[in-house]
């Protein structure tokens, strides 16, 4: 058997990149069997990802602040802090009432063990929900019968005044028959 040598084909680049500028080598350098490439320019320089959210979280910012008075000015650390107060309020009242709502349960063991299995329900559906949206063709599907039925739901209820009052009232009745009426 003949053994054949093929030449070797080897890759190199015509310039080289010192300081962030390119120097051009001579082409007496680059043998006759190399293939040169041109090189790409240095990327420009791009504001990280980091800095633009910090910049735009601090625009939104401003204009809260700003919509929150009524002049457009700052507001002043007394309007602040009848804000702070009000905040802190609504948590004590919020407490306030879940204690006196525990204090008038009679089982309040069984009301435990309903909330302990709501958050494990709620542990598994949101399972399930992944397994599924990791099926082929399946979340698709169930995006287009949402779609389907939101449409549906919105053209038999929603569009004609009607259809919108029946459906206001099946919600107060509803809402009656959940808290009782008041």
């Amino acid at each position: 058997m003949a053994s054949t040598t093929s030449p070797s084909l080897t890759l190199s680049s015509s310039s080289t990149l010192v300081d962030g500028k390119t120097t051009r080598q001579s082409a007496a350098a680059a043998s006759s069997q190399c293939v040169t490439l041109p090189t790409l320019p240095p990327p420009p320089a791009v504001q990280s990802r980091a800095a633009r959210t910090t910049a735009y979280c601090r625009k939104i910012a401003r204009n809260v602040v700003a919509m929150a008075t009524s002049t457009g000015e700052v507001a002043t650390t007394t309007e602040a802090s009848s804000a702070d107060m009000a905040t802190t309020e609504l948590p004590s009242e919020l407490l306030q009432k879940i204690q006196e709502a525990w204090d008038k349960l009679d089982d309040k063991y069984a009301v435990s063990s309903l909330g302990v299995a709501a958050l494990l329900l709620l542990w598994s559906s949101t399972g399930v929900i992944s397994a599924i949206d990791r099926l082929p063709l399946i979340p698709g599907v169930l995006e287009l019968v949402g779609i389907g039925y939101t449409g549906w739901f919105a053209y038999n209820n929603l569009v004609f005044k009607p259809d919108r009052e029946a459906l206001i009232s099946k919600i107060k009745d509803l809402y009656k028959e959940v808290i009782g009426s008041s």
